[in-house]
């Protein structure tokens, strides 16, 4: 096993275990904040077609994230933490998947008559969450969704102040002000208990387990990256 792992699980002698996947995930991180993509949906200079794209993707990525969360909540080893789970679910499902279609159906971006195709990047990280979600043990797929809900608000609050900027020399900015929702105190309050959450059964897993959760963070945290990247650089299917 990783000693590093075992360390940072170890009865409160070290860094919170989700300090350890944190740092583990540091080049990874560093890489989503240099992508073009986030710059430009920061500063007001995201092309209006390609945020169309984005928001169509997440719409399509929140539908497939919250059957994970669900599938985390049946597997909780109690009522708490699937309470949690579930509720995360329900709100991925309702309330911001109402927001993506709220946004798309507002006339304030680019209309499109196609019909929304997963990329591959999305269809591979929802696909990875549920697999995880439907087969692993609780605190290894606690492990994997957590990267969704941490590292989105660790860039989603830089991205916020950005946009607020934007903001204060043109209000009328057709996708700003949905921008600073990124910063919300309810979603950074989510994160934290999330964190608790996992690191919680990080406690009472196994060496092993233990492991496999570190992995499952950082495959998710580079899904994360692919997944903020490839909406603008596009990566195509194979023509059928």
């Amino acid at each position: 096993m990783n000693s590093s792992v075992q360390d940072a699980a170890g009865a409160g002698q070290h860094a919170r275990f989700t300090d350890h996947l944190w740092d583990r995930t540091k080049v990874l991180r560093e890489a989503i904040d240099e992508l073009e993509f986030l710059r430009r949906l920061g500063d007001g200079t995201l092309p209006l077609d390609v945020f169309r794209t984005y928001i169509e993707q997440d719409f399509l990525y929140l539908t497939g994230y919250a059957k994970a969360l669900s599938l985390v909540a049946a597997h909780a080893p109690g009522p708490v933490e699937a309470g949690f789970w579930a509720g995360s679910a329900a709100e991925a499902a309702t309330v911001e998947a109402a927001l993506h279609q709220n946004l798309l159906t507002s006339g304030r971006l680019p209309e499109s008559d196609a019909e929304p195709l997963h990329s591959p990047a999305c269809l591979g990280y929802i696909s990875y969450l549920t697999a995880v979600a439907a087969t692993e043990p609780y605190a290894v797929a606690a492990a994997a969704v957590l990267p969704c809900f941490w590292i989105y608000a660790d860039v989603g609050h830089r991205l916020a102040a950005r946009a607020r900027e934007v903001l204060s020399t043109d209000p009328s900015h057709p996708y700003a002000q949905w921008v600073t929702t990124y910063d919300a105190e309810e979603f950074h309050a989510a994160v934290a208990r999330a964190r608790e959450l996992v690191d919680a059964a990080a406690e009472a897993a196994t060496d092993a387990q233990r492991e496999a959760m570190a992995e499952a963070f950082v495959i998710a945290s580079r899904y994360e990256l692919m997944f903020w990247d490839t909406a603008l650089n596009k990566q195509e299917w194979p023509a059928s």
